[in-house]
């Protein structure tokens, strides 16, 4: 009996970097990104009454996808912008603080006649 509770100890989990096929992938998160907010925005027009709905489903809806992609270990912070469309310009910047090796973020635009939405997903490993 000895034998078989020493072969079922835990293994040690410890990771100080992901494994390559699960590290964070620019290309693919954003093309998820592209993905859904052109699924969930496509022919809708500006109303400020439910810009607040649908940041926050758009952004709730990229981070499920994200966890099923299959990147372990990673926390994802997703956030979504939406603007009325009037010939105006705008600029955003974000600034983090982490670790160039494992973490990164990837971002889309949308825009149609009325609207434009900026996306960004920030992806962190836990260490």
């Amino acid at each position: 009996m000895a034998s078989t509770e020493e072969e079922q100890q835990p293994e040690n989990t410890y990771m100080i970097r992901p494994n390559f096929q699960h590290k964070f992938k620019k290309a693919t998160v954003k093309e998820c990104i592209h993905h859904v907010v052109t699924e969930y925005l496509n022919g809708k027009q500006y109303n400020e009454e439910e810009v607040g709905t649908w940041t926050t489903e758009i952004s709730n809806s990229i981070k499920l996808e994200l966890k099923e992609l299959g990147f372990d270990r990673y926390k994802f912070v997703v956030q979504c912008t939406i603007g009325e469309q009037r010939g105006e310009g705008v600029k955003m910047a974000c600034r983090c603080f982490w670790d160039s090796d494992t973490d990164n973020y990837a971002q889309d635009v949308f825009m149609n006649n009325s609207l434009f939405c900026v996306t960004a997903a920030f992806g962190v490993f836990f260490y």
